[in-house]
């Protein structure tokens, strides 16, 4: 039986003056995760949030947090996020000394371990980590800026990710794609292989969001 195709809206192109509103328009619209990008400054130009963040939206809804760290040292930050209540936590293969050490260090705080690919970055990288992980994230933009473009060339990064992962028997873990995704691209990019599906301006900078995710949710229901 397939995965379930899964929603993950991205606070970054939320409206942090009014956050708790906008975590509870998804989670009624219907949305599976939220998904929190924490920036630093230095693996990519912007700064975002840390774990006071998280640890407040924690307490405001009962979605899985799925933290996205594009930080550099990882592992100097990833008990705090661990403590402020990261159900997903997920390091950068480019940004991490330690790969094997971090996701260890994740998993044994019984939350899921996963690692992120820029869009340069092969799939190659990942043969001696690989079994060790519940996510891989293919980023489909370069990571550091909401609203750009889906790089065309992830659908089939996508599909071979899917490919290793049967030939392996490793189909348990799931495939998140982050850059670009909206309306028009989503069944193709779930097609290819995505199980989880991160959307920010697509959904938070349309006319009506909630009606964005659920038309989002109608097409994936088609591919499940």
């Amino acid at each position: 039986m397939s995965k379930q195709k899964k929603i993950a809206p991205s606070i970054l192109s939320a409206d942090f003056w009014k956050l708790g509103e906008d975590i509870e328009l998804i989670e009624n619209a219907g949305a599976h995760i939220v998904h929190v990008d924490v920036m630093d400054g230095h693996f990519v130009p912007v700064i975002t949030i840390g774990p006071l963040i998280v640890r407040a939206l924690k307490a405001r809804t009962k979605m899985p947090l799925d933290v996205h760290l594009m930080i550099e040292n990882p592992s100097s930050h990833i008990d705090g996020f661990i403590d402020a209540g990261a159900d997903y936590l997920t390091i950068h293969y480019e940004a991490s000394t330690h790969l094997h050490r971090e996701i260890q260090q994740i998993k044994a705080a019984g939350v899921k371990a996963g690692v992120s690919l820029n869009p340069h970055t092969p799939l190659n990288v990942l043969d001696d980590i690989i079994h060790d992980l519940d996510l891989i994230l293919i980023m489909s933009v370069n990571p550091g800026f909401g609203g750009q473009s889906f790089i065309p060339n992830t659908i089939n990064k996508l599909k071979q990710l899917k490919q290793i992962l049967k030939n392996k028997n490793l189909e348990h873990i799931e495939i998140e794609v982050d850059g670009g995704v909206k309306l028009d691209n989503i069944a193709e990019i779930a097609g290819a292989g995505a199980d989880i599906l991160v959307a920010g301006s697509a959904i938070y900078k349309a006319e009506d969001p909630a009606a964005t995710i659920k038309e989002m949710n109608e097409i994936l229901s088609k591919l499940n």
